[in-house]
């Protein structure tokens, strides 16, 4: 079995924005697993997908809803519908066990806002 620990994150920014991430799944080797995080409101200017082994800094994964960070596998995708954004990875491999996490960009009075 692969572990793929995906933590339930919900939070505000100062925007009122919410995210909102799927819980922890398990997954077998080999399978295709997708991870989401619904928005309470849209659109965003950029919306990134990161990811964290144990004992490592975060990764970023995917940036801008769908384009692949350089260097990250292909087995990696993202999109998004209406509210619900998407990270799937196909045919998970043992490396894939990690924390993944959502992060919106807003812009807020031409200022771009963070939240996870």
């Amino acid at each position: 079995f692969v572990s793929i620990i995906l933590l339930f994150l919900l939070f505000s920014a100062s925007s009122g924005q919410l995210l909102t991430q799927t819980g922890a799944q398990s997954v077998v080797q080999g399978q295709t697993v997708s991870i989401k995080c619904k928005t309470s409101q849209s659109p965003y200017f950029c919306f990134n997908w990161y990811f964290q082994r144990r004992a490592e800094a975060p990764k970023l994964l995917i940036y801008c809803t769908n384009s692949r960070q350089s260097g990250a596998s292909d087995r990696f995708s993202g999109s998004n519908s209406g509210l619900d954004y998407t990270l799937t990875i196909s045919g998970v491999q043992a490396e894939d066990a990690a924390v993944y996490y959502c992060l919106a960009l807003i812009t807020l009075n031409s200022q771009l806002v963070f939240t996870q």
